[in-house]
């Protein structure tokens, strides 16, 4: 090793091979060429002999889990294995003058190590610390380690609950730029897009591939459906198919009045179910909870046609009751009073008529009513349909995207 000032010189590698006897025999080979490499190794300087060469970051992601989806925040939080590897020119030794030694691991405070992030970064998660890397004899570094990644991600949950989501993660150089370091794949994208050899799939989401493009990796995953179509669209489902059921109750009957305020009920403990189980975000409502919640806003209004029916109704016996309650019953008519007891069974005769007419024309109008109620009635009843055949090719639609996606 020569000095001149404050440039130090590296003689070649011939110059600085040896044989086995020329080393300290009693320490360990591995411990020898440890201090060959790191004794004058500098890690704050890229390791290139040529400044204007390029280091060449070769980068691979395996996804391992999915752990977490907020859409409130737009946040996406994962479990990969990061690899990376590169050629360090610094650190190369002759395997013949180290006991064959073809590859060891060093402290990775010790080398230089690219400073590649993840651009969508928005938190540090709880990664283990990998304190080594592997270096091969003629300089290759690997460096691999497991990596909590919490990034954000424009979530989309019009599908919901078959909804496919597509995040990105964009490796980048913080300091250098491409001139200095150049991030390639280390495998090819055919390779990366199926592999999901390390994925753990119990969860929510499921692993549908991984694209990769230069230096950025697309996670495209769905979600498993099952549990919110068990605890949302079965009960929807059910209570549409009552509701339909009762259109075939008479619309003038005190039956569909009491069955349709019960199915309400049943409306109202859903939907603040359903408010608890949607997912959270100022960007968008999904589809299905759009149309579920017209359908179910729209359900009293079923009540119209029978409401107004009944309020005739009983309009007609409170009617009654007033006209046969306000006129006292008369008395047997007693010897010499033919003439009062004439007169007053003529009042009572005239209020009975007037009672009769009165009970007819609340019947014309109860009739009028009824053909209103009727037409109204059939007219609800296809909207109806239509509304919920149309939530029910969306839901067809949304699952068959989501199976093929």
């Amino acid at each position: 090793l020569l000095t001149s000032g404050n440039v130090i010189f590296f003689p070649p590698l011939a110059a600085r091979k040896g044989n086995n006897r020329t080393l300290n025999s009693a320490k360990p080979a591995l411990l020898q060429l440890s201090d060959y490499l790191l004794t004058h190794y500098r890690k704050g300087v890229r390791p290139v002999q040529d400044w204007r060469r390029t280091t060449n970051v070769a980068i691979d992601v395996m996804v391992y889990a999915i752990l977490s989806v907020d859409e409130k925040n737009q946040v996406l939080t994962t479990y990969i294995w990061y690899r990376q590897h590169w050629i360090d020119e610094f650190l190369r030794w002759n395997p013949e003058d180290f006991d064959n030694i073809t590859q060891m691991s060093l402290p990775t405070q010790s080398i230089w190590v690219p400073d590649i992030l993840i651009n969508e970064f928005v938190d540090v998660g709880k990664s283990p610390d990998i304190p080594y890397v592997y270096v091969s004899y003629h300089g290759e570094v690997q460096n691999l380690k497991p990596i909590q990644v919490m990034t954000a991600c424009s979530l989309d949950i019009y599908n919901f609950p078959f909804d496919v989501q597509n995040c990105s993660l964009t490796f980048t150089s913080w300091l250098h730029n491409i001139h200095d370091i150049n991030i390639s794949l280390w495998r090819q994208p055919e390779l990366v897009k199926f592999d999901k050899s390390v994925f753990m799939n119990q969860g929510e989401w499921e692993l549908l591939y991984v694209l990769s493009q230069f230096q950025e990796f697309s996670v495209v995953i769905r979600r498993r459906p099952l549990f919110y179509a068990v605890s949302l669209l079965l009960p929807s489902i059910f209570l549409m198919v009552m509701d339909i059921v009762g259109f075939y109750l008479p619309p003038d009957s005190g039956e569909r009045v009491s069955f349709k305020i019960t199915l309400l009920l049943g409306y109202s403990v859903f939907l603040i179910i359903v408010s608890d189980t949607l997912p959270a975000t100022a960007i968008g409502t999904p589809l299905i909870s759009t149309i579920a919640w017209i359908l179910l806003e729209a359900a009293p209004l079923c009540l119209v046609p029978a409401a107004k029916l009944n309020h005739y109704g009983c309009e007609n016996l409170r009617e009654y009751e007033r006209v046969a309650g306000a006129r006292p019953l008369p008395a047997p008519p007693a010897q010499g009073e033919s003439s009062p007891v004439m007169a007053s069974i003529l009042q009572e005769i005239s209020a009975i008529r007037q009672f009769l007419e009165k009970r007819d024309e609340f019947r014309d109008i109860a009739r009028e009513w009824l053909q209103v109620g009727y037409v109204l009635d059939v007219l609800l009843f296809r909207v109806y349909l239509v509304a919920v055949l149309a939530y029910s090719i969306t839901l067809g639609t949304l699952w068959s995207v989501w199976q093929y996606a």
